[in-house]
């Protein structure tokens, strides 16, 4: 049996990654829970209910203040695993990216199938007329971001607390896990439900967890690496 994670890529077809903030760290990006995170920030407020929809909907104009510092990085670029990954995609052998991450770099490394569980800053909708925005225009914005046409609110295409997964995505995801012979868990402590829920779908060969703390998955894995994920992912050849 392959004890190395490359030996069991090799011998994997159908792999599929599933990533959290950790994956993006080494992209400048923030975790959440990490000793530098937004939960280790001393706010007023806890962090948990400035990104709440209820927050959003009474104190907009608050959120937005905290939203555009702290969750979106627009200069922000893919690091060795999200470039890795999508050459795996290419490769044939990874069938979709799984990410709780809102930053877009899987799609800016060139992943296609990628499953944004918690949407993407990287698109926007106008809470009276549906009109779409990009992130550029939300950022450039004064205060709260006006619609052009209709002078509504706009809101990020992200997944609030208290708000539901974008319809289809969780599903989705469930598919790809139920026929994957390889699942990779990287950067995520698996502490956000529902996407945590998505391992127990998971009935393939090999489970392997990347992450630079404990998970409630290490027990069960093949095999647990904590190391910087992207370095981790340098390492593999494709």
């Amino acid at each position: 049996m392959p004890f190395t994670l490359q030996e069991m890529i090799n011998e994997s077809e159908n792999i599929v990654f599933f990533g959290g903030a950790g994956v993006s760290t080494e992209s400048g990006i923030p975790d959440f829970r990490g000793a530098k995170g937004l939960y280790s920030q001393k706010v007023a407020i806890p962090v948990e209910t400035i990104i709440s929809h209820d927050y959003f909907m009474q104190n907009t104009e608050e959120f937005y203040e905290f939203y555009k510092k702290n969750m979106v990085f627009l200069q922000a670029e893919p690091n060795p695993a999200h470039l890795k990954l999508a050459q795996l995609e290419e490769k044939g052998k990874l069938i979709a990216v799984v990410t709780q991450n809102i930053d877009g770099l899987h799609t800016k490394a060139g992943s296609k199938n990628v499953l944004e569980l918690h949407g993407t800053v990287h698109s926007n909708t106008c809470m009276q007329c549906g009109a779409y925005y990009n992130a550029d225009y939300v950022m450039k914005a004064e205060g709260v971001p006006l619609c052009s046409k209709c002078n509504g609110v706009i809101k990020p295409d992200v997944t609030l607390y208290g708000e539901a997964l974008p319809e289809g995505v969780f599903e989705s995801a469930v598919q790809y896990i139920q026929k994957a012979d390889m699942l990779i868990i990287g950067g995520t402590g698996l502490a956000v439900y529902p996407a945590a829920g998505l391992l127990h779908y998971f009935r393939g060969k090999y489970l392997v967890v990347v992450n630079m703390s404990a998970t409630p998955a290490d027990e069960e894995a093949s095999l647990v690496i904590q190391r910087p994920i992207g370095e981790v992912f340098a390492e593999i050849q494709v």
